[in-house]
């Protein structure tokens, strides 16, 4: 929702941006955020950002890297880490990679000396040999989701060391998903195991 400039006395509040309450917000940004800087969003979100990260494997400069940052970005991610090549292409994340923690790694060993300083797990997404159903198998509460590129999936670099690897449950004639669909259900299923739905606003 589009709001134009601010109406009446104005604020007092170091949070808002003059541009935006003389010009009007038109961002897509929840009602909360209405008129606040950019630096001050990504503050109170990092208050309350959940304790899992995704990451992806971007060795051909995969698209849906973008639509990642999206979704990450909904559920108030950790972080958002890319393996590999440095640049992605921004236009699917909607500008939403200014409020979302976007981490390079130049390669898998790299990542995996992170996320243990870190102490997060690194849990794989892929349907390779051996992985166990995303549905019915818990995901840990410190974690990092890793995906791979749309097509090949999972290196086995990046298979290697994956603490768990889980597979999403599909029916029809293909055998992979979307990554960006992928990484989208895998984060709602950590969201609906570990985080307080108290606080969501619909």
């Amino acid at each position: 929702m589009t709001v134009g400039p601010w109406r009446g006395a104005w604020p007092d509040d170091p949070r808002l941006d003059p541009e935006l309450l003389r010009e009007g917000d038109t961002r897509n940004v929840v009602d909360r955020y209405r008129y606040w800087t950019v630096d001050a969003i990504v503050a109170d979100l990092d208050r309350s950002r959940h304790r899992v990260n995704v990451a992806i494997e971007n060795w051909q400069h995969d698209f849906n890297i973008g639509s990642i940052v999206r979704t990450a970005n909904a559920f108030n991610v950790g972080g958002v880490h890319i393996v590999g090549r440095r640049r992605w292409n921004r236009r699917g994340a909607m500008v939403t990679d200014r409020y979302v923690h976007v981490q390079h790694h130049p390669d898998v060993d790299a990542f995996a000396a992170w996320a243990g300083e870190e102490g997060l797990s690194i849990v794989g997404v892929d349907n390779l040999p051996g992985a166990v159903p995303l549905e019915s198998t818990p995901l840990p509460r410190d974690t990092v989701l890793l995906f791979g590129q749309e097509g090949p999936g999972l290196t086995d670099e990046a298979a290697r060391v994956c603490e768990l690897m889980v597979a999403i449950a599909q029916f029809g004639s293909t055998r992979s998903i979307n990554a960006g669909a992928a990484a989208a259900i895998a984060m709602h299923a950590w969201i609906r195991e570990h985080a307080d739905l108290s606080s969501v606003e619909y």
